[in-house]
């Protein structure tokens, strides 16, 4: 069996704050304590407006401090992980505390770069959206760097989200695309997978068989396409036979405009963050 992974000495280095400890930043300080990347005890907290949240870090390992006060004059990567409508009002007020040596990432959704610096008077700053499949390492994130971010900035958020999946770097103007796709995605997975299952039952299977076989062959087909390197449109004619099964099912899939309706999900769900990020 091989060892598990180690902190290497510049990971080991740098302590990480949690400023809100929700469900998000508690999948990534899982994520990256198993990982070997940072040890538990390099990362902290303060208390939850729900106790279960503080409890939660407490059990990692990490250390509670008492406000996120403490938790920025304490880290040297400090995470902004509260809900987007109250990221100005925290920024604002640890604004004084805040310095060029502390690197500032934001995983608030729809939050720009702009105001992110204009709230925080950061300019070393990451933007990093991630999504709920952090929640069992199977995260797809995009950062994007600030003005003063380095090199070496980038490569620690990078160790850090790798932790809980796959991480990609791009142009912020890509964010809110990102956003419909990836940040919003999940859920139109979630609905495919609820309505191949409905469909396994309707088709006289029981339905824990028919949830079980609908999960894993999304899971299975995602992983084709990861790890092959294949077109999912050269996949999908390797299973479709002449006069077959499967081409009866796509030709259905096709008559209800499947392709069709999943692409003006992703373009309106991005044109929604669009409206979102203005307000």
């Amino acid at each position: 069996m091989a060892a598990p992974p180690q902190p290497t000495p510049a990971a080991a280095a740098f302590r990480l704050g949690f400023v809100g400890a929700g469900n998000l930043a508690e999948s990534i300080a899982r994520g990256v304590a198993a990982s070997g990347v940072l040890p538990a005890s390099a990362i902290r907290t303060a208390p939850h407006r729900r106790p279960e949240r503080g409890a939660a870090f407490a059990d990692l390992g990490a250390r509670i401090l008492a406000s996120n006060a403490q938790v920025v004059d304490d880290s040297d990567v400090i995470v902004i992980s509260v809900k987007p409508q109250i990221v100005k009002q925290v920024l604002v007020e640890l604004k004084p505390l805040l310095s060029e040596e502390k690197l500032l990432v934001s995983i608030a959704a729809g939050i720009k770069m702009q105001d992110l610096q204009d709230w925080s008077g950061q300019r070393r700053i990451i933007r990093v959206m991630p999504n709920t499949p952090s929640a069992v390492g199977q995260a797809a994130s995009v950062m994007c760097l600030g003005e003063t971010a380095t090199a070496n900035d980038e490569n620690r958020v990078k160790s850090l989200f790798s932790a809980i999946g796959k991480v990609w770097t791009a142009e912020e103007k890509y964010f809110d695309a990102v956003t419909g796709l990836s940040g919003s995605g999940p859920a139109y997975i979630f609905l495919a997978i609820e309505a191949m299952a409905d469909g396994g039952v309707a088709a006289g299977l029981p339905r824990d068989l028919a949830l079980g076989l609908a999960s894993q062959t999304v899971l299975g087909a995602a992983t084709m396409v990861s790890q092959t390197g294949k077109h999912p449109g050269q996949l999908k004619d390797q299973v479709t036979s002449p006069a077959g099964t499967t081409i009866a099912g796509v030709h259905e899939l096709e008559k209800g405009s499947f392709r069709g309706t999943l692409i003006n999900a992703v373009v309106a769900a991005t044109n929604r963050c669009r409206e979102l990020s203005k307000n």
